[in-house]
């Protein structure tokens, strides 16, 4: 039932990286609107290479240099999005948790807050802030992404999710025509197309 899916840039790093990594950078890739809120590491689109490349390094177990980079690569190849003629709106909520994160130091903390004003510039990117006083809040430990619109789908669509739940029924004998001593199962009854005629519902939207 899956449908074709571009192959993309992400397709290189196929075999050497986790597929999360993949999972992420297609829906960013196709996305027409991202809401992403963090709350300990600052969002991979945001990040500058130094910082990246300090986070995958303050992994444990130890990554290996070579993963290091390659991992590194992989978030900095994701950020071209944001330079297309027509980038996707990017919605960031930010915990000042994640700015105050000095990965790779201070030095490398002020030139990664440098950057997010530079992107905070940009009228398709907007960034809001919760800070430390703003107290506690649900979900608090977890980070969100949130895409819109032109990402595929890898399932059919109805008209072909019907017909192939249609042909699974029709290979199905009903328990009348099972076959029992001296008797000839019958053929098994097709519903008829009135029979699988759902019912008029509202067809909900994507948020």
């Amino acid at each position: 039932m899956a449908g074709s899916r571009e192959k993309g840039w992400w397709e290189v790093y196929r075999g050497q990286l986790r597929d999360d990594f993949l999972d992420i950078a297609e829906p960013e890739w196709h996305t027409r609107h991202l809401r992403i809120a963090t709350t300990v590491h600052l969002p991979g689109l945001l990040q500058t290479e130094e910082h990246g490349r300090a986070v995958f390094a303050a992994v444990v177990p130890p990554l290996a240099q070579t993963d290091v980079e390659l991992r590194t690569a992989h978030r900095i190849d994701r950020q071209p999005v944001l330079d297309r003629p027509e980038p996707p709106v990017l919605d960031t909520i930010i915990h000042e948790a994640a700015l105050r994160m000095e990965f790779g130091g201070a030095s490398a903390a002020k030139r990664q807050l440098e950057h997010l004003l530079q992107m905070s510039e940009r009228d398709a990117v907007t960034m809001r802030v919760i800070t430390v006083k703003a107290g506690g809040f649900p979900g608090a430990g977890q980070s969100v992404i949130h895409t819109e619109a032109a990402v595929p789908e890898s399932g059919a669509p109805p008209g072909a999710s019907r017909d192939f739940i249609r042909t699974l029924a029709n290979d199905l004998q009903e328990p009348s025509c099972r076959t029992s001593p001296g008797k000839t199962p019958s053929a098994a009854r097709a519903p008829t197309d009135s029979a699988w005629a759902p019912t008029p519902t509202a067809t909900p939207t994507q948020p």
